[in-house]
């Protein structure tokens, strides 16, 4: 692609490449220079213009970005996401409903190390999504692009992007009472949670309040409806053996891992009880604030697996912000 300076009768079919004021208005950049353009140029004085023009062998940044983003998104309905229209250089790709974004991140490293006029930016791996946000944007930084590197580009990052759905329908959640423990919080944490799966286009399928025992958490957790189960117990599980994980194993469940390297968040617990992931949720929880149990109940809301690799990831980025009701803060204030 030539880009730089000309002169005026030489401009025409070149892409202006800065916007130029004119009688009665302006010329915007990115506009392909036709006679009645150079001629209200002319007529303002100027005698050159700094243009791009194709060559051979390159792509417009229009067809350039939708050929990119086709190769991102060959099949829009099972990936989850709407491709817009492209427009000075740049497609937008938007989730069509709540689930969590997938990204190959090494394809799309690769992508972006290709050129730099052609670029990728997405969201963090495991978002949250809802309907209607941009998950990604393509952007052709340049007016036009070589067809080797956009071909180099689109088979880099093939189907680099989608959005897992959710696919539980709904959760129970079991409370437990603990002496100390003011209503307000118990109530504070159903409400949370219960905005938590509402936010995945999930509902709270029912609630057992219960004593703090083994005993009366198993027996609730065998009357709870729901494709998950949730349990928030007033007070903080200190151990893999402590008082709810062996109400799951009493109830006939297991328990495959206490403590994750996310802060808020440490004092999770997760198992499964039949065919439903189960979720011992931390003291947090009761706080609508992002905590590492958000990370795991999305991934099992939306059918995948959570094991101590995938845990063990969440470290990296895992330090959140503070929350007020920490009963401890990480710092002195």
């Amino acid at each position: 692609m030539f880009f730089g300076e000309v002169a005026l009768e030489a401009a025409e079919g070149a892409v202006l490449a800065h916007s130029e004021a004119v009688l009665g208005g302006r010329i915007r950049k990115g506009v392909v220079l036709g006679a009645g353009e150079i001629a209200a140029l002319r007529a303002a004085g100027l005698d050159r213009v700094t243009v791009a023009r194709m060559e051979a062998g390159d792509v417009g940044e229009d067809a350039a970005a939708a050929r990119l983003a086709a190769a991102l998104v060959p099949d829009p309905v099972a990936q989850g996401i709407r491709v817009g229209q492209a427009f000075t250089g740049r497609v937008n790709l938007n989730a069509v409903g709540p689930g969590i974004v997938e990204v190959d991140a090494a394809a799309i490293h690769r992508l972006n190390l290709i050129h730099p006029a052609i670029t990728l930016a997405t969201l963090a791996p495991w978002q949250r999504v809802s309907e209607g946000v941009l998950l990604g944007t393509v952007k052709i930084i340049a007016y036009g692009v070589a067809e080797a590197a956009l071909a180099a580009a689109c088979a880099a990052a093939r189907g680099a992007i989608r959005v897992r759905p959710v696919v539980l329908r709904d959760a129970g959640l079991v409370l437990t009472d603990a002496p100390g423990l003011e209503p307000k919080l118990v109530a504070k944490g159903r409400r949370a949670m219960e905005g938590r799966l509402r936010a995945l286009g999930m509902r709270l399928a029912g609630v057992e309040t219960v004593p703090h025992d083994a005993g009366a958490i198993a027996a609730a957790l065998g009357r709870l409806p729901g494709e998950m189960v949730l349990i928030l117990t007033g007070t903080a599980t200190s151990d893999l053996f402590d008082t709810a994980p062996q109400g799951v194993r009493l109830a006939g469940g297991e328990v495959f891992r206490f403590g994750m390297p996310v802060d808020p968040g440490n004092l999770l617990f997760h198992g499964r009880l039949g065919a439903r992931p189960v979720i011992g949720l931390p003291g947090c929880a009761r706080s609508p604030a992002l905590n590492g149990a958000d990370w795991v109940l999305e991934r099992y809301a939306c059918g995948l697996t959570v094991g101590d690799a995938d845990i063990a990831a969440m470290g990296v980025g895992g330090l959140l912000k503070e929350i007020p009701l920490r009963p401890q803060l990480r710092e002195p204030e």
